[in-house]
């Protein structure tokens, strides 16, 4: 292995990041992660901090699950790889889908379709939607509604049904047929609502709006998260998810679960959908299930939309789509041995509990610095902290201090995630109390550093 000073002399040349300018990665080299321990990681200077960022919303179990560890050099012996399309199958996919049912069944969901992460899992999604509307007969049915600030990956689908514009605007002309309602989002929206019931009411109008002036019989699918994650934390009112059920209900229109954040256990509960009592069409999931150690997914399928697809005599219903990786012997290895211990673990009680202590602090720092013009959370272990550089006029902070904020909470004991104007929270769903007290006490060094 190259020396430390290699590596830091090399940091970012010969590669681009996602998500960063290459000549900012250049002119500010990323820090170079060498090592992790629990929901600690550390720098290739030996630096420790607590990874308030938990990988990238994917390690719930921390960095030392060793049951998951184990399931995949394992099953590396054993089968280190074998496709799954038509004609051959393995032993851990059949295995994996068995529990996935039993997990997901109070959301109604009963059949896997395997990807190999959350933006496979998106485009898998929106792909069967479309499909299973021409097996119905009802071909016309091609377009999709989503919430603006809405975050669905980066393929080329999972970018035209994004409400956001950084993921959209280089990459454009994007899908046609994809369009946004305003989100629930109290702290910035165009009806200046700041009551979160009646802004979700509001919200919901626009997406009957839409709806009208599209067709319902032109429109496949509504994709969202239960809680916006990448576009700032925006958790809805309680009756925002369940009448957007009743409305795609209502005109034909699937619902689409965007829960590669949310499933297993991130909100407090088991899934997002759950959290807000609601059954979705289809549900995307990645992350979370194999503790991030594997890159794997799947699109749980609800049982009504599966008759459709199985009881199909047309040939419409044979699925043209998949993954090199759908279904990897070894990423079912992780993620059997990872459901199994999240379940064990029980995560969704550490994950109320923490968050809401997490919660708490973050609004005690708001009281203590101008600074933090929003507080978002209080659903499990996920909060943002919106910044500006006046409550007032509401105005976003400026790169350089929010990157400050990070560096002084870096050095403090933390790494935290800046996205924009807001500061994200997403750490493991073991961590403790005196681990949250850590991520508070750094994120108040990085304010009072700039205060």
């Amino acid at each position: 292995m190259k020396d430390s000073n290699f590596l830091k002399e090399h940091n970012a040349k010969s590669m681009w990041h996602p998500m960063a300018h290459p000549a900012d990665s250049l002119a500010n080299p990323p820090a170079i992660i060498t090592a992790a321990q629990g929901v600690r990681i550390s720098d290739i200077d030996g630096h420790e901090v607590i990874d308030a960022v938990g990988g990238l919303w994917n390690v719930n179990l921390g960095f030392s699950c060793q049951p998951v560890k184990d399931a995949i050099a394992a099953q590396l012996d054993v089968l280190p790889y074998y496709s799954t399309f038509r004609g051959t199958s393995n032993d851990q996919v059949i295995q994996l889908a068995e529990e996935l049912r039993d997990f997901f069944a109070p959301d109604g969901l009963t059949r896997a379709f395997y990807t190999s992460g959350g933006s496979d899992s998106v485009e898998t999604a929106l792909r069967l939607a479309r499909q299973y509307h021409k097996v119905r007969g009802e071909a016309g049915r091609t377009k999709f509604l989503s919430l603006k600030k809405g975050y669905h990956g980066t393929h080329m689908g999972g970018a035209s049904v994004n409400g956001n514009a950084n993921f959209r605007t280089q990459y454009e002309p994007l899908l046609p047929g994809c369009y946004h309602v305003p989100a629930p989002y109290t702290y910035r929206n165009p009806f200046n609502e700041r009551d979160p019931e009646r802004l979700a009411q509001l919200c919901l109008q626009a997406l009957e709006d839409e709806i009208a002036f599209q067709g319902a019989g032109t429109i496949a699918a509504f994709i969202m998260e239960p809680i916006l994650g990448a576009g700032g934390v925006i958790p809805p009112h309680e009756s925002f998810m369940p009448e957007v059920r009743a409305i795609c209900d209502k005109h034909g229109i699937l619902l689409i679960a965007d829960e590669v954040i949310t499933a297993f256990g991130r909100t407090g509960s088991w899934s997002g959908s759950r959290h807000w009592g609601v059954k979705p069409d289809f549900m995307c999931t990645a992350k979370a299930i194999t503790n991030g150690y594997f890159p794997f997914g799947a699109v749980m399928i609800a049982e009504h939309v599966a008759e459709v697809f199985e009881k199909d005599e047309t040939g419409r219903a044979a699925i043209g789509h998949g993954y090199t990786y759908s279904g990897h012997p070894v990423g079912a290895a992780a993620a059997l041995a990872c459901l199994a211990e999240t379940k064990r673990l029980n995560v969704v009680e550490n994950a109320a509990a923490r968050g809401t202590e997490l919660h708490q602090g973050l609004q005690a720092l708001q009281e203590k610095y101008a600074l933090i013009g929003d507080v978002r959370g209080g659903h499990g272990l996920m909060s943002a902290l919106e910044l500006v550089s006046d409550r007032t006029t509401k105005a976003p902070i400026d790169k350089k201090t929010a990157g400050t904020v990070q560096e002084v909470a870096y050095q403090a004991g933390a790494m935290v995630r800046v996205s924009g104007p807001n500061i994200i929270l997403s750490p493991p769903l073991v961590l403790t109390s005196e681990d949250v007290s850590g991520i508070l006490s750094a994120l108040d060094a990085g304010f009072a550093a700039v205060s």
